[in-house]
């Protein structure tokens, strides 16, 4: 199959996958074990706690393992709670559910929350935000990229906003992290997230950077991995693993974004034969990010998807993660988009060496289905 769902999640990187085996081999004991076994595999664990926040540029005593991107969501934002002062947040209607379900959690506990729609391309409506902010705002958390349509948000101007209203800032970077220069970024929020299947790396590992002065207690007590931050023995291997694959995509950012704008231009250059069939949704089409999001006239998505699917091409409806209860992706929604339109809406997702003949068959499918419709 020609998979285009690496926004959902990517193979494991060979290097990475050689380094997770000979680590499970050679690091395999508790990283707090006080014997030598021990000391060893929690000198490989804080050696790759030293790179990651190289790469990410923080201080390396901010930066905790974790299971993935929603555990690190749910981490940074009960430690924003808990560091800051009032009871409000403001949260992007776009964001991944990992973030809403905390933010709604929340809410149910006594919180106020506001949702912060988003604009016909897809970026947070900064007036509105400025709007939603008060005395009593804690915390402002909106992603750096869009899982749905690859949109970048302007992280700096939000953190200027945040900064003069002296207001806590997170931000989801997990689909951002190996595609974007992050130490573009990292100095202008108070927590990031990040996660290791998205770049390369094996499931069930991701990070967490959250600003060192913050004032902030475990959820859980008693713990004693990770500064107490979250309990359960260390994925040492996995660590290791992730850290190998982070490593390769930011070691070659700037080849991966002009191959990735590459490979754009020849999918877009391929369906622009069928124009009239198709919209994009949000403003990816020129960007780094390897996200394409498509609204397919008089297709429902899900059906594209399946014939897709028959034909040999993996792509998908959008994040599975953040559809709504009626099947919609919320990032649709919260960018005025009709529920009839989003049913159309199919979302493209490629690696950086994926092959131009698979781009340009898949593109061509597409086009020809688009065009045999119309007529």
């Amino acid at each position: 199959m020609m998979y285009f769902d690496y926004a959902a999640t990517c193979p494991i990187d060979d290097e990475a996958l050689e380094a997770y085996v000979q680590a499970s081999k050679e690091y395999y004991a508790n990283s707090h074990s006080l014997h030598d076994e021990g000391t060893k595999a929690g000198n490989l664990l804080e050696h790759c706690r030293t790179e990651l926040a190289t790469v990410l540029g923080v201080e390396m005593k901010g930066v905790y393992f974790t299971s993935g991107g929603t555990e690190s969501n749910e981490i940074a934002l009960h430690a924003l709670v808990e560091a800051g002062e009032g009871r409000h947040l403001v949260i992007s209607e776009a964001e991944h559910s990992s973030v809403y379900n905390v933010a709604s959690k929340l809410q149910s506990e006594g919180y106020d929350v506001s949702w912060v729609p988003v604009s016909s391309k897809g970026e947070v409506d900064m007036a509105r935000l400025q709007e939603e902010i008060r005395k009593d705002t804690v915390l402002v958390s909106v992603q750096h990229v869009n899982s749905d349509i690859g949109t970048i948000q302007p992280l700096r101007e939000i953190s200027q906003l945040c900064r003069k209203e002296n207001v806590l800032f997170h931000s989801d970077c997990v689909q951002s992290f190996g595609k974007l220069d992050i130490k573009e970024v990292s100095p202008f929020v108070d927590s990031l997230s990040i996660s290791s299947h998205k770049v390369y790396g094996p499931k069930g590992v991701g990070a967490v950077y959250i600003r060192p002065d913050l004032p902030f207690a475990p959820r859980i007590p008693g713990g004693t991995h990770e500064g107490g931050v979250r309990a359960g023995t260390v994925n040492v291997p996995g660590i290791a693993a992730f850290i190998v694959a982070a490593g390769k995509m930011v070691h070659r950012l700037q080849e991966n974004q002009q191959r990735i704008l590459l490979l754009k231009e020849k999918f877009f250059r391929r369906i622009e034969l069928s124009r009239n069939g198709w919209s994009l949704v949000g403003d990816s089409k020129v960007n780094t990010i390897p996200i394409i999001g498509l609204c397919v006239h008089d297709f429902e998505g899900q059906w594209l998807m399946l014939e897709g699917n028959r034909k040999g091409y993996g792509f998908s409806t959008g994040s599975a993660c953040q559809s709504r209860s009626e099947g919609t992706s919320t990032t649709l929604h919260a960018m005025g988009i009709t529920k009839e339109q989003a049913r159309t809406f199919i979302r493209i997702s490629f690696r950086h060496d994926q092959q131009e003949a698979d781009i340009l068959k898949f593109s061509g499918w597409l086009s020809n289905m688009i065009a045999e419709k119309s007529t």
